[in-house]
């Protein structure tokens, strides 16, 4: 009877502990508004690059980073920011090439090494660069994404450009055209802003 009633006791203790135990783990493993908050801007600084930013480090010629240009061959020949190399996620202007991974995967591979690897696409909302980074994240390639497309870099310069600045820079200065990257040319430094975590 005696160790029958030890068992009923160490039984109750012991679900007791367990009960305190699982709800002490789940309670800090609920996310609070300002875990969430945190988590996106972690991720956005993480993840985006400002146009701006770019733009001033081509003025300077600070050559840290690969732009990769995610549209079809036959459109970056046509026109693409200066100095991007072309990894086609398409295979013409209509067609997707997203099942073509090891293609695109070992080109990602073949980039240098010691770079920030920044992709852009068509638009701010085009999902190409997105789709792309999630199938090189599945393969442990991490790549930046322009914080705009090639129709905002072409056609909305000044969407993105500080307002002193549209009348000292030229778009044309940073596109360039054929299969080859193109070189940006330096320039005084315009972008008012600095490098570093509080840059543009």
């Amino acid at each position: 009877m005696k160790i029958y009633a030890l068992v009923i006791i160490a039984a109750v203790v012991g679900a007791l502990v367990g009960s305190i135990f699982t709800a002490a783990i789940s309670g800090s493993l609920v996310k609070t508004e300002a875990d969430y908050i945190r988590d996106f801007y972690y991720t956005e600084n993480a993840v985006h690059v400002s146009p701006h930013s770019i733009r001033g480090r081509m003025d300077k010629g600070i050559n840290d980073f690969v732009l990769v240009d995610l549209r079809s061959r036959e459109e970056y020949e046509e026109e693409h920011i200066i100095g991007a190399v072309s990894i086609p996620a398409y295979e013409d202007r209509n067609t997707p090439a997203y099942e073509d991974t090891e293609r695109i995967i070992s080109s990602f591979r073949n980039l240098p090494e010691g770079k920030d690897v920044i992709v852009y696409c068509y638009s701010m909302p085009c999902m190409t660069g997105r789709k792309v980074g999630k199938m090189l994240a599945d393969n442990d390639i991490f790549v930046k994404h322009l914080g705009i497309g090639w129709n905002e870099w072409r056609y909305f310069w000044n969407l993105w450009n500080h307002e002193h600045e549209w009348n000292m820079t030229d778009v044309e200065d940073y596109i360039a055209s054929g299969p080859e990257p193109g070189v940006p040319a330096l320039k005084n430094a315009t972008a008012p802003c600095g490098l570093g975590e509080f840059g543009c």
